[in-house]
């Protein structure tokens, strides 16, 4: 493949290009720029992180699991080009070395490339920011004091930053979705990539080749969230810090969810399309959507089915999705605010679901007039809770009604026990996040981060 990008200011234009070749290998092997570092490979560290900037601005991403082709037609800066052409300091640089933010060493350049992502776009929820950058030496409490003192600094200029024009050679990178439909149709075998966080790991850490390859960072026209009267529209490739920012006034609860289940980092590559096409029994974007009462738009070459989102999950690793065709859209229904979810993880941040429930039931009166809810780690899919909700249904929303319907979670869900939880620990924790519905629904406080005597 044929690609071009800016790095560090400097156009670079390549040709030949193996498209798993990853950035973080091509920086440090063919570039010589080892400032980037390999930690987890995974996109769990940070220690990776590179500034990427295209037209919807500039994030910090995971170089680890990101294919060179992705780069086509962006810029790029890594740690050796935050500083300033003439070797002035970076406010975030100077910021570290006087709060002493750095100890070994091998992180401080990733912290430094997040720190400098976050001021150049105003940023100052710090704690948000940085939890992607893993420190095991200095601690986070003289990092963050750094970057609280260089957002008071202005940005210099070298980091506004413009883009290469794209190559635009490659068959396999469509740049709209009537493109993709046409190749993918023509070429069902191939791996589709968004924002590669989960395809990524598929080579670094299965080492897999995967081969052919269909690069969606072209397709804009597949990016978006359009709310409308009667509903929500979220295009395929839209990213999740894009979509938090889109739920946050709607149903902030799912908003939360979504900033607790991936680092900016992981946030400004992965995709809503790639998380539902994944089909993972423990994604966390599943279960809310479900919950939401979401319709799945699929499309091929020229025709488009919809169905309920929760029919797409056939069982542990199949989904309803024929050759050649696509995730293109996800569809909510406008609604009151209703959804709450609850995700249970041994990590507070950036860690996978032992349990995620979401719940949306609806009243009149003191009565349930429907109740949905959905969860991720108790089958082989994100399924609904039928019998739970049957039991809700048409009854007083109280704790001696929600009490009587806890025996159904048996009839709903058989879960596993494996490392993040035990089956009956799954269960028993399912049950608690109904209780703990009900209990905020009249007016409990029941916030983890909050202790109160």
């Amino acid at each position: 493949m044929d690609i071009a990008f800016l790095l560090n200011g400097e156009t670079v234009a390549l040709t030949g290009v193996e498209p798993t070749v990853t950035l973080l290998d091509w920086l440090r092997e063919e570039r010589g720029l080892t400032g980037t570092k390999e930690g987890c490979n995974e996109g769990d560290c940070g220690a990776c992180s590179v500034i990427v900037t295209d037209a919807r601005g500039a994030r910090a991403l995971n170089a680890c699991i990101l294919f060179l082709p992705q780069l086509d037609g962006k810029a790029v800066r890594t740690v050796e080009g935050i500083a300033g052409p003439e070797g002035q300091m970076h406010p975030v640089q100077a910021a570290m070395v006087a709060h002493h933010g750095s100890q070994c060493g091998f992180c401080t350049p990733g912290f430094v490339v997040t720190m400098a992502a976050a001021h150049l776009n105003g940023a100052q929820d710090f704690d948000d920011q940085l939890a992607g950058n893993l420190c095991r030496c200095t601690g986070y409490a003289p990092i963050v004091r750094a970057a609280e003192a260089a957002a008071e600094q202005p940005v210099p200029d070298w980091m506004r930053e413009r883009q290469a024009p794209a190559a635009n050679t490659q068959t396999f990178s469509p740049r709209s979705g009537d493109d993709l439909a046409e190749i993918y149709a023509a070429h069902p075998d191939a791996t589709l990539i968004a924002g590669a966080t989960d395809v990524g790991l598929w080579v670094t850490k299965e080492l897999r080749k995967v081969a052919p390859v269909i690069f969606l960072d072209g397709c804009d026209d597949l990016r978006g969230v359009e709310t409308r009267d009667d509903m929500i529209r979220i295009g395929a490739m839209t990213d999740m810090n894009a979509l938090r920012e889109a739920m946050t006034p709607l149903h902030p609860s799912y908003a939360e969810l979504i900033r607790r289940y991936g680092s900016v980092q992981v946030r400004g590559a992965a995709t809503v399309g790639g998380n539902i096409a994944n089909g993972s029994p423990i994604g966390d974007n599943a279960p809310a959507l479900i919950a939401l009462g979401a319709t799945l738009v699929l499309r091929r070459g020229d025709v488009r089915r919809r169905m309920a989102l929760e029919d797409f999950f056939l069982e542990y690793g199949k989904q309803d999705r024929g050759p050649g065709e696509f995730v293109e859209a996800v569809e909510v229904p406008r609604q009151a605010d209703r959804l709450r979810c609850y995700k249970l993880s041994k990590r507070f941040d950036q860690d996978i679901s032992a349990v995620c429930g979401c719940f949306v039931v609806r009243l009149e009166g003191n009565v349930v007039r429907e109740a949905r809810i959905a969860f991720g780690g108790l089958a082989g899919v994100p399924k609904r809770a039928s019998h739970v909700e049957k039991t809700l249904t048409g009854r007083a929303w109280d704790p001696e009604r929600v009490a009587d319907a806890m025996p159904a979670f048996e009839q709903d869900f058989a879960p596993l026990s494996d490392m993040r939880a035990s089956a009956s620990y799954r269960l028993e924790t399912a049950k608690a996040m109904l209780e703990r519905y009900l209990a905020e629904d009249r007016g409990v406080l029941t916030s983890v981060l909050e202790v109160r005597a």
